[in-house]
């Protein structure tokens, strides 16, 4: 299915721009120089649609939040001004024809993805702050609807997927060789391994989790099929530039996310059943609830600080939170986040309002030497705890339907896939375990509000809904 090119959207978009132009020109004449650019995005957004959509995986890691240069409002370059038009574009196209595959609307992960932007829309109707939360709405609207809704139109290649995997992965490596270089000029020293990413990416924590994002999906394009010589020696340089990266990123999330990822490839693997899982997953779910106190006691004994570049030791410095501030800091945000429930538990105090409200929930004692009283440093680092703070219960609930949907579409899709289709069941194996890597992250932080992670899972979210329409038909026939 290809977007129709007629006139009225062509004027459309023109008119929209000179428009957009007009008002950045008259702000800064420096928005100048962005008007060519503007118009080549618009060139490829109408006539190659899907050449745009694949080039959104390359840019990711590489878009740059222009907000570090004006100090106004925070927009990623080039990939949300291409994410926007898209959604303009698909919206212009479904007042003449469906812009939709008719398939995607009877999928698992398109009914939990819409149960959560309608309850979204409900929370943002009664948030405390109504203008923050539609922007926030909005904002998911342009990484959503483009990616996970016009997505398997691309996927509808079945190469686009492999095309999609080696864009963000050749991407991601262009970011890290960036990113050693400089750190290498400081000898790779821990502190300045938490900027020397900029302006790519803000701190470590975000770079650490694209990095171990990319990871699995390396080795899969290794294993996926035989190749010839050049290209394993090629794909072996693009692996161990990734590990550097991972390594060099002193992002301690992201090595137990990885860590985490192995864990899940073994339970795969080993055919355990879904029952046992969960039940598992309950037990210690109760467990932990039941232990709480005594877990904070025996963690508080360990005063590791990562105050050297010892890898063991930055791993046991993840459970300290005796002294390690970052430790204390994501203890204290995950606090007033679940105090931020217990006040408002059915509606939240609306999406994307958390950093203006939890001040007033900080606990004296909870603070650290990182905290702020005016509560201007960010979100509840937990992309499970933050929808609880804003949206409530059934925030919570929307996003957990989203990862069960998206875990057990992709592992079925690998169990079921044909035997002898190596290639795509490796590929989908690594879209898998990826995904492991930053759900098992979003317990520590939370990023699904940014292109660096938005763009990869929904784009892998889609990618999952076409195989499985396609496994459909191959089972029907």
């Amino acid at each position: 299915m290809h977007f129709l090119r007629s006139n009225s959207i062509i004027l459309g978009f023109s008119a929209l721009y000179i428009a957009l132009s007009c008002y950045l020109v008259w702000l800064d004449q420096s928005y100048l120089s962005l008007m060519s650019i503007g118009l080549v995005a618009i060139y490829f957004a109408v006539f190659h649609t899907e050449w745009s959509y694949l080039g959104l995986a390359f840019f990711t890691p590489l878009s740059v939040n222009i907000e570090e240069y004006t100090d106004s409002f925070g927009l990623f370059i080039p990939t949300e001004p291409i994410l926007f038009g898209l959604l303009l574009l698909l919206i212009l196209q479904h007042v003449q024809k469906k812009a939709f595959e008719s398939y995607i609307w009877k999928n698992p992960i398109v009914w939990a993805v819409l149960f959560h932007l309608s309850w979204t829309f409900i929370t943002s109707i009664t948030s405390e702050y109504p203008t923050t939360s539609f922007k926030f709405l909005l904002a998911k609207l342009w990484f959503i609807v483009p990616m996970l809704f016009y997505g398997p139109t691309v996927f509808q290649k079945r190469k686009n997927i492999s095309y999609f995997i080696w864009a963000l992965s050749l991407g991601m490596m262009l970011a890290v060789c960036y990113t050693i270089t400089i750190h290498a000029s400081y000898s790779f020293g821990e502190k300045e391994g938490h900027w020397v990413m900029w302006p790519f990416f803000k701190d470590h924590t975000i770079y650490g989790a694209a990095v171990a994002f990319v990871t699995p999906l390396v080795f899969g394009l290794y294993f996926s099929k035989k190749h010839h010589i050049l290209m394993q020696v090629a794909i072996i340089g693009l692996i161990g530039i990734i590990l550097l990266g991972l390594y060099f990123s002193y992002t301690r999330a992201a090595w137990l996310s990885v860590v985490a990822a192995l864990m899940v490839l073994a339970v795969i693997k080993m055919r355990i059943k879904f029952k046992y899982l969960a039940g598992t997953a309950l037990l210690l779910g109760v467990l932990l609830f039941f232990s709480w106190d005594s877990i904070q006691m025996e963690m508080a004994r360990n005063t590791s600080e990562h105050t050297t570049e010892e890898f063991g030791e930055k791993l046991q410095s993840a459970a300290n939170v005796t002294t390690d501030a970052s430790n204390l800091e994501r203890l204290n945000r995950w606090s007033c986040a679940i105090d931020m429930f217990k006040e408002r538990p059915v509606f939240g105090f609306g999406p994307g309002t958390y950093s203006f409200e939890y001040a007033r929930f900080q606990n004296p004692e909870n603070l650290t030497i990182i905290s702020t009283n005016f509560g201007n440093l960010g979100n509840a680092h937990s992309e499970y705890l933050g929808p609880l703070s804003e949206m409530g219960i059934l925030g919570l609930i929307s996003i957990l339907l989203i990862v069960s949907a998206i875990f057990y579409q992709g592992i079925m899709l690998y169990i079921n896939w044909p035997k002898d289709d190596t290639e795509m069941r490796t590929l989908i194996l690594s879209m898998v375990l990826a995904l492991v890597t930053y759900f098992v992250h979003g317990i520590l932080n939370n990023y699904l509000d940014t292109d660096k992670a938005a763009i990869p899972i929904w784009g892998f979210g889609a990618a999952f809904i076409t195989l499985k329409n396609q496994l459909k038909k191959t089972e029907l026939s």
